[in-house]
């Protein structure tokens, strides 16, 4: 018989018929993966007080970024991958930085590296053997920090924060000799960030803690830590008596270019005055990357201060700003990390866990054991492929590791070890939940059997009905701040909230709830809960399509729609008209959501099913009636092509396709990739085709790169 084929699903609404069209593989786990950072980016960057070592930590943002770069559709705003640090302290007063702070990609083997220099090469339209000069230095486990120069004073230091918003700390940093008060030399710009890295070294992290331990005060855990602790203090005279340091290695908003590259940046900044780390080097080729990177892991230990990899830049300072950011990271600077941690231990049991899209994870419950620091019970076995090729039995003794996962992975049986009675894992063939529906296996768009293995109820399954939930409610969604997991789950368990509509009638409904009386509860736990769902409101229009929670329309996907339609009246006129049409017939709608650059069929098809559905369609009604959805930001209309639709094509000779793309979304340019009636701007290289045949036969400006690169200009 032919593998399964799923219906496409409609949360809050009933199943459709429409075959979904491609995997998507470990939702749940992926959906704990972004909770469990974010746990730890509050722990870390607002309470100074980590709960895994950095290489556990790295691990979870290595796999979270090879699910994406596999599954794009399923990026979440609240992911790490978005996202930088965490919202800043109240006990702080706000800084916005002039320029975000940027979190750095990882890279964990010499194919990683070698991926990250074509990267480069593919985005600035270089040889495939081009040389791509680059700077390393060691990557310093300490607390980042701003500092803002105005005319040579120091008048403002800032942490990263969420990466746009920091902490004011001045008055802290103000006490760290390693930061001058005031640039020596002239040659400075009137205005200029330096950023770096705040820090604790080794014997004086061991001289402080002995002190604390001698008049009973706090012992820090790790340097990091108590180098953050010490620079979050209220009182400047704690921060004062604490052994502080600060490297330097870069800058965020600046009045006047004041180098070429990123050694002579490096170069400058201490001849300011500022400390650099004198381990940086150039390299120009990969085999000198993986020297610099033997040679810093061999010597780690010598360094006298805690450090967690390599960093890697782009030493032209014209291609850093050509490469520019995605997301939460530069395109032009990268992470070389450090190995993470082994240990084995028992397989005690293999649970089973239900995510959103009614995907079926296997989860190891383990003996517990001690990696890094941190005591492990559970670990992931991602499907039913996994264990079988892994060959996980219960009673195994495995190797675990603490990388590439929201919980640390299997990543072998210890075959030796075997128990004999240990019998092959029997995957279910029902959902655990209290409805016992038929799992089926997922079929990819190819054809073929995908991995994964789903709940076929649909949104009568409970399980996938209050991970919906979640996800309305998580941080870069609606973000209710306070209506966490475990308060939905109870609201979900007691019926108070079966749907999202049902957060904002929740407060008028408490007369009869009465929550307040409920065990766990107080009148101020509800009263803040309120209060957060009220302050919620009014959502931006990016944040709402994300919140609906269809499948494949991850964070990316839901800011192109935004841009490209502007309100949700707009989008969801669009929307009724692609999900009413014939199956035979496209839409002038659908043929419209095509075109936008980065938008394909499966995204359409998801959409279309999801409001074919009436009883989604009525769900989604329902909360309109309760927020109010904000337009997209409104359109910069000093750029020459700010709300313009511009389509690329034949080849490019001065720019990458990407670099090109990449340049039109900056200034306001809507990209797509098809030429219709509503196309502004055609921009055609040597071999166009049938695009330019098109563009002519419609009247549609078009230029060549020449024009192209001249009219940008006029952008500054």
């Amino acid at each position: 018989m032919p593998p399964a084929r799923l219906p496409m699903f409609c949360w809050w609404g009933m199943m459709t018929d429409k075959p979904t069209s491609a995997p998507a593989n470990i939702r749940k786990q992926y959906a704990q993966l972004v909770a469990i950072i974010r746990q730890a980016d509050a722990a870390y960057y607002q309470h100074d007080h980590p709960t895994m070592t950095d290489a556990e930590y790295d691990g979870l943002r290595q796999r979270l970024l090879a699910l994406e770069a596999d599954h794009p559709d399923l990026v979440r705003p609240d992911s790490p991958s978005q996202t930088v640090g965490a919202k800043p302290a109240a006990a702080f007063s706000p800084v916005q930085h002039g320029v975000p702070m940027l979190s750095l990609d990882n890279a964990f083997d010499e194919q990683d590296v070698e991926e990250f220099l074509a990267k480069v090469r593919r985005f600035l339209g270089l040889d495939p053997e081009a040389v791509v000069a680059c700077v390393t230095e060691p990557k310093i486990d300490g607390l980042s920090a701003s500092l803002r120069y105005r005319q040579g004073q120091l008048v403002q230091a800032a942490t990263r924060g969420d990466g746009r918003t920091g902490e004011d700390i001045t008055a802290n940093v103000r006490t760290i000799t390693d930061i001058p008060q005031t640039l020596a030399g002239e040659d400075w710009p009137d205005e200029i960030e330096i950023r770096g890295e705040i820090y604790m070294g080794h014997d004086d992290f061991a001289t402080l803690n002995a002190r604390a331990e001698a008049e009973g005060g706090k012992v820090f855990a790790n340097p990091r830590n108590a180098a953050a602790g010490s620079v979050r203090q209220l009182d400047p005279k704690i921060t004062a008596q604490r052994p502080l340091r600060f490297f330097a290695y870069s800058w965020g908003e600046v009045s006047g270019a004041f180098a070429d590259t990123q050694l002579d940046a490096i170069a400058q900044l201490a001849s300011w005055g500022h400390a650099v780390n004198p381990r940086h080097q150039l390299c120009e080729y990969k085999a000198s990357l993986i020297n610099a990177y033997q040679n810093i892991l061999k010597h780690r230990a010598d360094l006298g201060y805690d450090i967690d990899g390599l960093v890697i830049k782009v030493n032209s300072l014209d291609w850093q700003r050509r490469l520019g950011h995605v997301g939460r990271s530069p395109r032009w600077a990268v992470a070389w990390k450090f190995p993470a941690e082994q240990a084995q231990t028992r397989v005690l049991d293999i649970d089973i866990q239900v995510g959103r899209t009614g995907a079926l994870t296997p989860v190891a419950r383990l003996q517990p054991i001690t990696v890094g620091g941190v005591v492990v019970s559970n670990a992931t076995l991602h499907n039913a492929d996994e264990i079988e090729r892994k060959d996980v039995r219960i009673g195994d003794q495995v190797v675990i590791q603490r990388a590439g996962d929201v919980i640390p992975q299997v990543v072998s049986v210890v075959m030796a070890e075997r128990p004999a009675d240990a019998v092959p894992y029997g995957f279910p063939q029902q959902c655990p939940c209290d409805l016992k529906t038929p799992v089926v296996r997922e079929q990819t768009a190819g054809g073929t059997e995908g991995a994964v293995r789903r709940c076929s109820g649909e949104m009568r399954c409970p399980f996938q009905r209050l991970e919906h939930l979640k996800h309305f409610a998580s941080r870069r969604a609606f973000d209710i701040e306070g209506l966490g997991a475990k308060q939905l789950e109870l609201f979900f368990e007691n019926d108070w909230v079966k749907e999202p509509a049902d957060i904002f009638t929740l407060e008028a409904r408490n007369r009869d709830l009465k929550i307040e009386t409920r065990e766990g509860f107080g009148v101020q736990s509800v009263r803040n809960v309120f209060d957060a769902i009220a302050a919620r409101k009014t959502i931006d229009l990016d944040r709402f399509v994300y919140a609906l929670g269809a499948r494949h329309v991850g964070d990316g996907t839901a800011r192109l729609l935004a841009r490209t339609y502007q309100s949700w009246d707009n989008l969801y006129k669009a929307l009724l008209e692609m999900s009413n049409a014939s199956p035979e017939a496209p839409s002038e709608a659908e043929t419209e959501m095509l075109s936008i650059d980065q938008i394909g069929q499966t995204v359409v098809d998801s959409l279309k099913g999801y409001f074919a559905s009436a009883s989604s369609r009525a769900a989604v009604e329902r909360l309109c009636e309760q927020v109010s959805i904000q337009d997209a930001e409104a359109i910069d209309t000093a750029s020459p092509v700010a709300g313009k639709t511009v389509v690329f094509t034949g080849k490019l000779e001065q720019l990458s396709r990407d670099e090109a793309k990449a340049m039109a979304e900056r200034l306001g340019a809507k990209v797509s990739g098809s030429v219709s009636k509503k196309t502004d701007l055609l921009v055609a290289g040597p071999g166009a085709g049938s695009k330019l045949k098109t563009a002519a036969s419609l009247g549609i400006e078009t230029i060549d790169e020449d024009g192209w690169l001249a009219l940008v200009q006029q952008a500054g």
